[in-house]
């Protein structure tokens, strides 16, 4: 079972033929509103590959709150500790450009109010894999994940958005998902050079892999490095395309799947997911990433 705590937002996407520079104004033909977060877009992209996932966060009661919730209801996730709280369901703003590239605003809202406690401890076992972010508050994932790994849950955290995060939660990770820069802000905080894979899994004690969008994937950990590639697409929108990293990755370590083997299929996930606009739309079914395994090499 993989238990995510992490946010919930309804996304307002922009197509725009540039990305705007600060001061200017660019003006696009419409928009589009779908669901988004990046707890609630790596719980879908889990479930959708196969995963049984429950979602543990907070939304408002707004008419953002039924928008936000639905790609979740619809791919099978468990909802039953998603609270309603008195502040407005969180809401990103983005911009996708004619070459796929984005730029986001979050309003966190409701987002705030989400609790570790609210995470109950018959969750928290060696049949759980728990996948957590930054979109919720630090002391909440310094209180929840030294609980998970205290009774033997592994543990997932994605560093997105790049940020502090507490020494607490740090030190109970099993596995580490960064990108580039957010690799490159964790190695500079303990005096490392660049932000490789294998000098921060050291380091932290934890399998560490580094995303570096179209080129690649690298992962540490125990003394091994693994190198992949990306899968060779056209982007459309790589809004969410990390976040499928992450829910897929998280998917198949849960079915026993070898770091290698969850690597090769998180990276055809998330090349998929950038073929197709919007971050939780866009996440393929198990299906659909088992069709194109074979067009990526494995990490080795």
């Amino acid at each position: 079972m993989i238990v995510v705590f992490g946010s919930i937002n309804i996304d307002l996407v922009f197509r725009l033929p540039t990305l705007p520079a600060a001061g200017e104004t660019v003006l696009g033909d419409s928009y589009s509103v779908v669901a988004g977060g990046k707890g609630a877009n790596q719980a879908v992209a889990a479930a959708r590959d196969g995963a049984r996932v429950a979602l543990v966060g907070a939304v408002g009661d707004d008419g953002f709150t039924a928008p936000a919730l639905a790609e979740l209801g619809a791919a099978g996730v468990d909802l039953t500790r998603v609270a309603r709280v008195a502040a407005p369901t969180g809401c990103a703003a983005i911009a996708v450009d004619a070459k796929g590239a984005n730029l986001i605003l979050v309003a966190s809202g409701a987002n705030l109010h989400a609790r570790a406690a609210m995470v109950p401890d018959e969750w928290l076992d060696r049949g759980t894999t728990l996948v957590v972010q930054r979109e919720v508050p630090m002391a909440e994932l310094a209180a929840l994940l030294p609980r998970a790994r205290a009774r033997g849950c592994r543990v997932v955290l994605n560093t997105a958005p790049a940020g502090p995060i507490p020494a607490a939660a740090l030190a109970a990770v099993d596995v580490l998902v960064a990108n580039e820069g957010e690799a490159a802000a964790l190695a500079a905080e303990r005096g490392l050079a660049g932000g490789g894979a294998a000098a921060l899994a050291q380091a932290l004690g934890c399998v560490v892999v580094v995303t570096r969008g179209g080129d690649g994937v690298e992962a540490a950990g125990g003394g091994t490095v693994l190198r992949g590639r990306a899968l060779k697409i056209t982007p459309v929108d790589t809004t969410g395309a990390g976040d499928c990293f992450v829910g897929v990755l998280a998917a198949a370590l849960d079915r026993g799947a070898a770091l290698g083997p969850a690597l090769h299929r998180a990276a055809v996930a998330a090349g998929l997911a950038c073929t197709r606009l919007g971050a939780q739309p866009g996440m393929p079914t198990r299906s659909e990433t088992d069709a194109r395994l074979g067009d990526l090499a494995a990490p080795c």
